[in-house]
């Protein structure tokens, strides 16, 4: 017979989650949805209380309620997927707070048969015999237990002495290089030993793999420790290292602990291999040690499951000394949800699942192999978990020798800039895989797929395996001919100095930066700081708008030039020739429009000055002309009735875009006002293209149009230095009807072609012009 409450505890928890994970369903209005967006401000507690299902939806609004504000952004958010055995995972947390209500005595014997079954099938899962487990939250906690294990065990007045016992042989603890940041500091913290209790041992620089600790050099800073009177305590090895995935030479290790008589911790995610049928001699070593600490939680998709700690100690009284055991019995209860979610599962699953995972790295490093340009480094390919790759520069030489013997000079933070972009991508476009990115001190930024860690998370299955490697290649096609076509552009660049400067941005992944610099003098700097960002600000406006694959930005958030322009990703087939030529081009056009905006501000203030000096002086001859009688208003009018007056006075133009007053006779004669400019004049790209050819496109892309490109003839030079100084002495602006003063009668105005002045005389246009 089921207990009623066991019962109703995981209908509650179908419930909820159902309610949790319908992340597709909508509530009943749109105005429920602002309501429950409302209440995540925080506020007093409602006098009657709400029931379990207006609760639950606020969870799952707060939960989604990011997604919703940025619905329209695309997002990188993993959420894990939780399955039926993450269901028996979360059912163990809502079990264990029931069972912790129980009478001692049956607490006591249920929470003994669970730990004491967890350990038994931990042991024989991972082939740890004759093993003990301590289950903790923290997976860092184990190796502190297990540390406070050896010291009591090592100090034998240490349980009545305390630390005091410690200053007559300072303890050591040894870990390596390539461990995860920040343990023994950790370790040390919460053992209350000084940091030059840690000792770490370098790995290998000459022989054998950069990420594995140094045997030979960790027995002579042993040696070296004993003879300083100092008690080495611990090892801490890897048995997959965080960052590569390597495994330390674990059976000389051993061998060196026990002929010292020192503890050896192993840790790693290469120990979910212990699982499988056939497994390398390296990690079998690591059922040899003292202790092993496991998270099956990751391995398995299982959420909020505890760590394992694996040890072998034969005295019960220090291990409840140390932590490792305890007599409470709700501590036990840690394991209840690891001991659900394994029986759930079986041992068939589990191998299943860790299988998958290794099936996965397997199939990603066969493929990677015929991928051009890709360095693998793993450091055993028949059953690494563990796939650590990177662009290299190196073996993509081939496509472009030149270029990137130029490229070689540059620092190497461009490349790893690079494959930082290549993750970051990959990441975005297959977020199914789960690859990250690693930092390196010796190979820098690779990228790692590391499916023991994210698969039974995130669900990766052979497809998206599949479809990550699709993306990485024409990711890698990309960046190839962006860095080899990036020193021909810093060179295109040169060639338009000064107006066009390289800047040299090494967190930059893309062709490159540049400024444009208009050639001004006698302005102070901040005037001239401002007008650089006016000018690249709408230099980079009239690129965007462009026609063109090509992305051009502001660059990153944080870069250590300002006012530049940033030149994204290319194609092979792009013209960096044309490319830099219209660059220049749109920042010619920018800056003259700039300057004759403000000339033309200045022949307007001059304009107006001048035309009120001249209304003045047409008032004061009108009225010497007239004479005062004809100003009185009815005496003025009569005058005029029987002796009109031919006035002299000649009526004025002011023509807004050349900034001068005129006479309107020209207008009164033609009854058309000429326009003394010519239209404006929009800068093409001069550039011919075929139908449905992007800007910048070379008509043929192959490697020989690339190279003629690269360098113009003189005919060419010739052509597009006369399109260049044709283009620059045309006006950019269309003249603007001029303002009469006085305007003429409508009846004055006749509908007439337009002739304009430099139809009648060419030879005074071109006068024209060069007084301009």
């Amino acid at each position: 017979m089921v207990d009623s409450t066991l019962a109703q505890v995981g209908k509650n928890l179908n419930d909820a989650m159902k309610i949790l994970e319908d992340g597709q369903r909508e509530l009943d209005v749109g105005t429920e949805r602002q309501r429950f967006s409302r209440m995540s401000i925080p506020g007093p507690l409602q006098g009657d209380g709400q029931d379990v299902t207006m609760i639950l939806h606020l969870v799952h609004s707060l939960i989604h309620e990011e997604e919703e504000e940025e619905k329209d952004k695309p997002t990188q958010h993993r959420m894990q997927n939780v399955g039926e055995q993450g269901h028996m995972a979360l059912l163990g947390h809502s079990l264990a707070a029931y069972i912790s209500v129980l009478d001692r005595e049956r607490l006591r014997k249920l929470t003994t048969r669970i730990q004491s079954d967890s350990t038994l099938w931990l042991c024989r899962i991972f082939r740890y015999e004759n093993g003990s487990a301590c289950f903790h939250k923290d997976d860092r906690d184990g190796l502190v237990k297990v540390c406070r294990l050896v010291i009591n065990a090592r100090y034998e007045e240490y349980t009545t002495e305390g630390y005091s016992v410690l200053s007559s042989k300072q303890p050591v603890i040894y870990q390596s290089a390539s461990c995860r940041p920040g343990l023994g500091q950790h370790l040390c913290s919460q053992l209350g030993l000084p940091l030059s209790s840690l000792c770490t041992a370098p790995c290998n620089t000459i022989f054998g793999s950069q990420h594995q600790m140094d045997v030979a050099l960790l027995e002579k800073l042993i040696k070296e420790d004993i003879e300083a009177g100092k008690l080495p305590l611990l090892v801490m090895a890897n048995a997959g290292t965080p960052g590569a995935g390597h495994t330390d030479k674990l059976s000389r290790l051993k061998e060196l602990c026990d002929q010292y008589n020192l503890w050896l911790h192993v840790e790693g995610v290469n120990l979910a291999t212990l699982a499988l049928g056939q497994v390398t001699s390296a990690v079998t070593a690591a059922t040899r040690c003292d202790s092993m600490t496991l998270t099956p939680g990751q391995w398995l998709g299982l959420p909020a499951v505890a760590a394992v700690t694996l040890y072998r100690h034969e005295d019960p009284a220090l291990s409840l000394a140390a932590g490792l055991t305890s007599s409470q019995p709700v501590e036990k209860l840690r394991a209840l949800p690891l001991w659900l979610s394994l029986q759930y599962l079986g041992h068939n699953g589990i191998v299943q699942k860790i299988s998958l995972a290794t099936s996965l790295s397997q199939q990603l490093l066969q493929k990677l192999k015929s991928v051009a340009s890709i360095k693998v480094l793993v450091e055993d390919e028949q059953s690494s978990p563990v796939v650590l790759f990177k662009f290299s520069q190196e073996m993509s030489a081939g496509s472009s020798v030149a270029s990137v013997d130029g490229f070689c000079s540059q620092d190497k933070n461009v490349l790893d800039t690079f494959n930082r972009w290549l993750g970051e991508q990959l990441a975005q476009l297959v977020p199914t895989s789960g690859v990250d990115i690693v930092e390196l001190e010796d190979e820098g930024t690779c990228v790692r797929f590391s499916p023991l860690f994210t698969a039974a998370v995130l669900g990766t299955q052979q497809k998206d395996v599949e479809d990550l490697l699709e993306k990485l290649v024409e990711l890698v096609a990309t960046m190839s001919s962006t860095i080899s076509l990036r020193q021909n552009f810093r060179e295109e660049t040169h060639r338009h100095s000064p107006s066009l400067r390289y800047i040299e941005e090494l967190s930059w992944p893309g062709l490159g930066a540049v400024r444009y610099e208009p050639q001004v003098d006698g302005m102070d700097e901040s005037r001239m700081k401002q007008e650089l960002e006016n000018m690249n600000n709408e230099l980079l406006k009239k690129l965007q708008e462009l026609d063109t694959d090509i992305i051009f930005s502001t660059g990153p958030e944080f870069v250590s030039e300002e006012n530049c322009i940033f030149v994204g990703m290319v194609n092979e087939d792009i013209d960096v020739s044309e490319l830099a030529n219209t660059i220049v081009s749109l920042g010619k056009e920018v800056e003259e429009n700039g300057r004759l905006l403000e000339n033309m501000t200045e022949r307007v203030r001059k304009g107006i000055l001048e035309a009120e000096l001249q209304l003045q002086k047409a008032n004061e001859d009108k009225l010497i002309e007239e004479g005062m009688l004809r100003q009185l208003p009815l005496v003025g009018s009569v005058l005029n009735w029987f002796s009109p007056v031919q006035s002299s006075i000649k009526g004025r133009t002011f023509n807004l875009a050349a900034g001068f007053l005129d006479s309107t006779d020209v207008m009164y004669s033609t009854k058309v006002q000429a326009s003394r400019e010519s239209s404006q004049h929009t800068p093409t790209v001069p550039s011919k293209r075929l139908p449905g050819q992007k800007l910048f496109q070379r008509s043929g892309g192959s490697s020989d149009s690339m190279s003629e490109t690269s360098s113009v003839g003189p005919t060419e030079e010739t052509s597009r230095e006369e399109a260049t100084s044709e283009s620059t002495n045309t006006h950019p602006f269309t003249s603007p009807p001029a303002a009469e003063i006085p305007p003429p009668s409508a009846s004055d105005v006749t509908s007439q072609p337009l002739e304009t002045e430099e139809e009648k005389h060419p030879e005074g246009q071109e006068v024209e012009q060069s007084e301009r």
